[in-house]
C-alpha cells in the first residue's frame, strides 16, 4: 500500500526513484542514497554496542535486529557496484594522505569527503559545513572590525593571494569521488518487502533513532543494578508465565 502511495506521488514513473520526490507520506521525501546510509548507520550502531557488556539483554536484542537488517540491505547490490568499489579502493590507496587529513578530508562543492571505519567497513562520508544567514542568526554581542579599504601596506598584504596565482606550498591536488551507484526502484522495493517496516526512508529514520538510543543507553549504563532496589514482588504482575 505504501509503495503504491510512492508510485502515485511520482509524476513520471521511472526505473530509478528521484531523490527529493514525494514518497506519499507527509514530510517524507525520497532519500538520495538509502543503501550506503543504512549500512553506515547499522555499522555505527554495532560499533557502539560493543561498549556494552556481552550479557546485556539490550545489546543482544539490538545486535540481532541490526545484523539481520544489515544483511538484507548489503545483499541487494546496485548495478556497476563492483566496478565502482574497485575504483574507490584505488582512489583511497593512491591518496591516503588526502582522505586521512585532520582537517576532514577532500574539499568539494558540496562539503568535505571523510574516510571513516565502522564495524570493519570503510565509508567515505560527506561533511557539509552549515550555512549562516546574517539576517537570521542572532548577534552574540561580539564586536567585529571593519575591513580596511584602499591601498594596503606590505605587512597588510602579506598572506593574501593574487587572483589566478597560488602561493608556493599550496597543495592544488584534487580528487574526484563518485557516490555509490543508485538502487533501482525494484531493488528498493525488495529491501522494503524483506524488512517489512514500511518505506526505506522510514527504515532510515528508525536506524537513526536506534543509534541515538544506543548513545543514551550507554550513557545511562542500563546494564548496572538499580540504585534503589525494587521491593519484593514489585514486578511479579508483569512477569511472563
Amino acid at each position: 500500500m505504501r509503495r503504491t502511495l510512492r508510485q502515485l506521488a511520482a509524476v513520471k514513473p521511472s526505473r530509478y526513484l528521484e531523490a527529493g520526490a514525494p514518497t506519499g507520506l507527509t514530510g517524507l521525501f525520497t532519500h538520495p542514497s538509502p543503501r550506503p546510509t543504512l549500512l553506515y548507520l547499522y555499522s555505527t550502531t554495532l560499533d557502539k554496542l560493543k561498549q556494552f557488556p556481552e550479557n546485556s539483554v539490550y545489546r543482544q536484542s539490538t545486535e540481532a535486529v541490526t545484523k539481520h537488517r544489515m544483511s538484507i540491505v548489503s545483499s541487494v547490490v546496485p548495478e556497476g557496484y563492483a566496478q565502482w568499489a574497485e575504483k574507490a579502493k584505488k582512489i583511497l590507496a593512491e591518496h591516503p594522505d588526502v582522505f586521512n587529513t585532520p582537517e576532514g578530508g577532500v574539499e568539494h562543492d558540496e562539503g568535505r569527503h571523510v574516510k571513516e571505519t565502522r564495524a570493519g567497513q570503510t565509508f567515505v562520508t560527506t561533511k557539509v559545513d552549515p550555512e549562516y544567514d546574517d539576517t537570521v542568526v542572532e548577534w552574540d554581542g561580539e564586536k567585529g572590525e571593519a575591513e580596511l579599504e584602499g591601498v594596503r601596506t606590505t605587512a597588510e598584504r602579506k598572506g593574501q593571494r593574487v587572483l589566478g596565482k597560488e602561493r608556493p606550498g599550496i597543495d592544488t591536488k584534487t580528487v574526484e569521488w563518485e557516490p555509490e551507484p543508485a538502487l533501482t526502484a525494484e531493488q528498493i522495493g525488495e529491501i522494503e518487502n524483506r524488512i517489512g517496516a514500511g518505506l526505506i526512508e522510514e527504515v532510515i529514520q528508525v536506524a537513526e533513532g536506534e543509534l541515538k538510543l544506543a548513545d543514551i543507553m550507554l550513557q545511562s549504563k542500563v546494564w548496572e543494578d538499580l540504585e534503589e532496589k525494587p521491593v519484593e514482588g514489585q514486578w511479579t504482575y508483569f512477569e511472563r508465565k
